[in-house]
């Protein structure tokens, strides 16, 4: 399914540390001027690219871009109100920041957004896409295997489901090798209760924004993802179904597929049972229209072997 080649943004190597460390968030209102201060200070390099991890695969390193003279804009993200700070130029390559940044949500005096029905950790993840080209865990090309993987897909998961049991979680492949561990595969959406697929959820956030590639780069890592149980990926295409428009079906296809190709898995399954017959969305007729194009290729492939007679 996702046979489109991709390009790595970001062709450098860092260390574990640098690569575990998430932009920076605060609590205190008091702390913004200090964070803002040190976006435009010292902490830029040679290349114009910032010394806290954005460096030179970032779009805006690529573009020739200098941070330094671009203003800090503040955002206030989440119904507790966790502050992020981002250059201007930066949040420009969004179209709904570009919108914003032109005064339609942006206090103009202390350029100031609000994002109180957007997740900080889901935020903090589009943020760190508009700077380094991906989030983590990044997209890393496997040269002995000629395959994309997850970095440290190997590591132990830090997902917050147990290890269910092997016949109700079918894997997310859909293009490379399958990861070997369920890689920050979940999130937790205060706004729903629940934990959902972490690129599922970074997928409607890009389409929110306008960013088009982080959904292409969203999508592809989701089809690496492994290990994940049933009702995660229920809840989880819901969602999907939920904050996508029905012009857009690359994601809510993913799921179809991944159901149908793991049919004996959905069929066993008591939770895929009660959804089903709970009904009430459009998830549950695509699946029906696409099970039943699914068998009329088979039959289809099948009369076409057999001899015709008249």
């Amino acid at each position: 399914m996702f046979k489109r080649s991709f390009r790595s943004h970001d062709p450098t190597r860092v260390d574990k540390a640098a690569r575990l460390k998430k932009p920076v968030t605060m609590r205190d209102p008091q702390k913004v001027s200090k964070l803002q201060r040190s976006l435009t200070g010292d902490e830029f390099g040679r290349g114009g690219a910032a010394a806290t991890g954005y460096g030179h695969g970032s779009p805006a390193a690529s573009s020739g871009k200098n941070l330094a003279p671009s203003p800090i804009v503040t955002l206030t993200v989440g119904r507790e109100g966790r502050l992020f700070a981002a250059h201007e130029d930066i949040l420009r390559q969004s179209p709904f920041f570009e919108a914003a940044c032109r005064g339609q949500y942006l206090d103009a005096q202390s350029k100031r957004i609000s994002l109180p029905d957007e997740e900080p950790e889901v935020f903090s993840a589009v943020l760190e896409y508009l700077y380094k080209g991906d989030y983590y865990p990044r997209l890393i090309h496997n040269k002995a295997r000629n395959s994309w993987e997850l970095e440290d897909a190997g590591a132990p998961s830090r997902s917050p489901y147990p290890s269910p049991h092997p016949e109700d979680t079918p894997g997310l492949g859909g293009g490379g090798r399958a990861a070997t561990s369920a890689v920050e595969a979940t999130v937790y959406l205060s706004s729903v209760g629940q934990y959902l697929l972490r690129d599922t959820v970074v997928y409607c956030a890009a389409d929110r924004y306008g960013l088009d590639e982080l959904k292409r780069l969203a999508l592809r890592k989701q089809g690496l993802q492994s290990g994940i149980d049933v009702a995660t990926i229920l809840r989880s295409a819901q969602y999907a179904y939920a904050h996508t428009p029905d012009s857009d079906s690359r994601l809510r296809a993913h799921y179809l597929a991944l159901i149908i190709r793991c049919r004996k898995t959905f069929k066993r399954s008591g939770t895929m049972q009660a959804a089903m017959e709970a009904g009430g969305s459009k998830l549950f007729f695509d699946l029906f229209v696409a099970m039943c194009n699914h068998l009329d290729d088979v039959i289809d492939v099948g009369n076409s072997r057999t001899p015709k007679t008249i």
